[in-house]
């Protein structure tokens, strides 16, 4: 029944699995922007962290099922353990969406029974029997995950995967959760579950893969062609260790192949359907967000979204794009959002015309957003003869991304050379309105600037992550700066764009602080209240 669907379901895990990525911490803030945008894409599932961990992902899940789950939006999802209590808080998390799932697991490979769980086989068909039909009664859309299926013994796994669609599950999910299979097997392991389960039509095969061996692509690709209908994927590839399938090569690549593709969803194979719901010129804006966001870099040479994906270096390849794209490129640009960055704006460019830019670049700000991007965008035009899309879009996140002003950087000058001490001179006005100045000495200008700032603030802080991105090419590029501080054991996040890459990691570190700060006097309201009554 379920299997018979002609569209590829695209589960995202970025805000899940994704953020699992060493150092690619995100905030709630943060991960409500890019569910807003996940949202845009067009991904059919968000997956929106696990509830359970910790009560920020709880807040975060909440929050998401609260303003992205809407009718017509995307279904908000919750990862648990096959744990009563773990699936109580998934259900309560997904509460506010108008459509909600429920994703529990528990491990079926043999390596995973003796050394982690500690589980027999009948064991683990119990729980995995029991959890499902305790998550059903809160939602009807439940997910089951065999952990480490692909080195799961087959006739194991179909046994689990018949018990579980008994027991409710609607979507059962194939994980090769170390990334140790190849193509041919995984695709194997799909037809034998398709072949071997009973009851299997009752439910979507789905998949979710890293990519240790750099194959999780190659292997959703061929799962597809086996009977997967639903793909687990992340913006970027990011995830844990070497990270999942990407979202945008998996997409890109039905689009591209879908006249291979179609026959094996039951379509002719001219079809010209879109093989998914997503909306392929979002790609680009999407990959950007989740980078600028998480501090993760895309590497130049990356499919699909990387720098240099539609670039060409070669004089034969050059002048072969220049007689016909088709000759060097198997897909447009523009298909994934990347247009041709024409020059549009300027130092005498009206609001107006940076009001109707940005809202072809898919931005409907308020009049106060706006207003803020369009002083902004004045200063940078001073000091840039041309605006391109690109510097455009990373002044309105900036702005976007802003915490509340309570420390404002007033002046930062630096003295610095290969022969001198780097040396920084900060003015911050604080909370009360006071301007504050002072200086410090450090290894370098960036270190000298968060030294002085320190000094001034006297708020306790660890830098745990600096890291710096250029929007465009040329001298007088646009660089993004993505700062994150900790403080009991909380991680906060700040972010600027400025020509001056000095001037840029002064803002983002002062942004970071305003976070702390901010969050820190909500924690001593709350304090204080709680002992008042």
């Amino acid at each position: 029944m379920y299997n018979s669907t002609d569209k590829i379901i695209i589960f995202d895990t970025t805000l899940r699995d994704g953020e699992q990525s060493p150092g690619a911490t995100l905030n709630i803030d943060e991960k409500l922007v890019i569910a807003k945008q996940l949202a845009r894409l067009g991904v059919d599932i968000i997956e929106a962290g696990f509830a359970f961990a910790s009560p920020g992902d709880f807040e975060a899940v909440s929050k998401i099922a609260q303003t992205v789950g809407t009718e017509d939006g995307p279904i908000i999802c919750s990862l648990a353990r096959a744990r009563h209590d773990d699936i109580k808080a998934a259900a309560e998390a997904i509460k506010g969406a108008a459509k909600g799932r429920i994703h529990t697991f528990i491990a079926t490979s043999d390596i995973h029974l003796q050394y982690k769980l500690k589980k027999t086989r009948s064991e683990v068909v119990a729980v995995a029997e029991e959890m499902v039909a305790y998550a059903k009664t809160f939602t009807d859309d439940i997910e089951f995950s065999p952990e480490d299926a692909g080195r799961s013994d087959p006739e194991f796994l179909y046994e689990v995967l018949e018990k579980v669609i008994n027991a409710g599950a609607t979507t059962v999910n194939i994980p090769d959760t170390v990334g140790y299979t190849t193509p041919s097997e995984f695709g194997a392991l799909i037809k034998g579950i398709k072949e071997n389960v009973p009851n299997i039509d009752k439910a979507i095969i789905s998949v979710h893969g890293h990519d240790d061996l750099g194959l999780a692509v190659a292997n959703f690709l061929e799962a597809v062609k086996n009977g997967a209908r639903q793909l687990e994927c992340t913006i970027n590839g990011i995830g844990e260790r070497a990270g999942n399938a990407a979202l945008e090569e998996l997409v890109m690549g039905l689009h591209v192949r879908r006249q291979y593709f179609n026959p094996f969803l039951g379509r002719p194979a001219n079809s010209l359907e879109p093989l998914t719901n997503i909306d392929t010129r979002q790609l680009y804006k999407t990959s950007r967000l989740v980078s600028s966001l998480t501090g993760m870099l895309v590497q130049p040479n990356k499919a699909i979204v990387g720098a240099n994906a539609f670039a060409h270096e070669s004089g034969i390849h050059q002048d072969g794009v220049l007689k016909n794209k088709l000759t060097y490129e198997i897909m447009d640009a523009q298909l994934i959002g990347l247009t041709e960055n024409q020059i549009v704006l300027g130092k005498h460019s009206g609001r107006n015309a940076v009001r109707t830019r940005l809202k072809e670049l898919g931005y409907e700000l308020t009049e106060t957003d706006l207003n803020k991007a369009f002083v902004r965008f004045k200063e940078v035009a001073d000091k840039k003869k041309e605006i391109t899309d690109w510097d455009l879009e990373a002044l309105v996140n900036d702005e976007i991304k802003q915490a509340p002003e309570l420390f404002k950087l007033e002046l930062v000058q630096v003295s610095c050379g290969d022969h001198a001490r780097a040396t920084a001179t900060v003015t911050l006005r604080n909370p009360d309105g006071e301007e504050l100045t002072d200086a410090a000495i450090g290894t370098g200008p960036v270190d000298a600037i968060y030294k002085a700032i320190n000094r001034v603030a006297n708020v306790p802080n660890q830098l745990i992550e600096f890291s710096v991105q250029s929007v465009t090419a040329g001298i007088d590029a646009l660089g993004e700066v993505t700062i994150r501080l900790q403080h009991e054991g909380r991680v906060f996040s700040g972010h600027a764009a400025n020509t001056d890459i000095i001037v840029a990691s002064a803002q983002a570190y002062v942004n970071a602080l305003n976070r702390l700060y901010a969050s820190s006097q909500q924690q001593r309201q709350h304090a204080q209240l709680a002992s008042n009554s």
